[in-house]
């Protein structure tokens, strides 16, 4: 499991050039902004992501054609930015020991096996459909993105959690787009 969290500085958090001790609560402050940040555009990708799920589920996945596929590429596209930007928005932070708040590693800890899992899974989507042939499309790929939702949806709770123990419970994190 690459979250051996440990609760000391870690390599190059902070510059010290007068040998006093490091000003942890300034560089916190500092690297909000830039976590903020990172999360903010993870939650971008993941509300794009829901979208196209939504009207990826909306189309007859009984048949193969042009817009279906269409829909099924940008789908994947998007999932595997999603996935990304989640790694560099939450995960890389605490996997490098950059982060100290207790809370956080604790949820860290706990949510990672699911957040993996669920990593795998979309992997494992992304490659069988990459170039899928027409009788996996007619035949699999509604069980198949059945069992990719359930997953996302775990991995959006999760994610949530985390999320408000960075940055707290102020922090707007958009609901998923209603069935309008």
């Amino acid at each position: 499991m690459p979250f051996g969290l440990t609760s000391g500085y870690s390599r190059g958090a902070f510059i010290n050039t007068n040998n006093s001790m490091p000003d942890t609560k300034n560089a916190a402050k500092a690297a909000r902004p830039r976590s903020r940040k990172l999360i903010e555009d993870m939650l971008k990708e993941r509300q794009q992501m829901l979208v196209l799920l939504w009207e990826l589920s909306k189309l007859d996945l009984g048949k193969t054609d042009d817009s279906t596929r269409q829909t099924l590429e940008d789908f994947q596209e998007i999932l595997v930015d999603y996935i990304a930007a989640a790694h560099f928005g939450l995960y890389q932070r605490i996997a490098e020991g950059n982060e100290r708040r207790q809370a956080v590693l604790d949820i860290a800890r706990e949510i990672y096996p699911r957040i993996a899992r669920s990593t795998d899974i979309a992997v494992e989507f992304t490659e069988k459909y990459d170039s899928p042939n027409a009788d996996t499309v007619t035949t699999k790929l509604a069980g198949d993105l059945s069992l990719l939702a359930e997953e996302l949806t775990s991995r959006i709770e999760l994610e949530d959690r985390l999320i408000t123990a960075m940055l707290g419970g102020d922090f707007p994190i958009p609901k998923a787009p209603s069935a309008a």
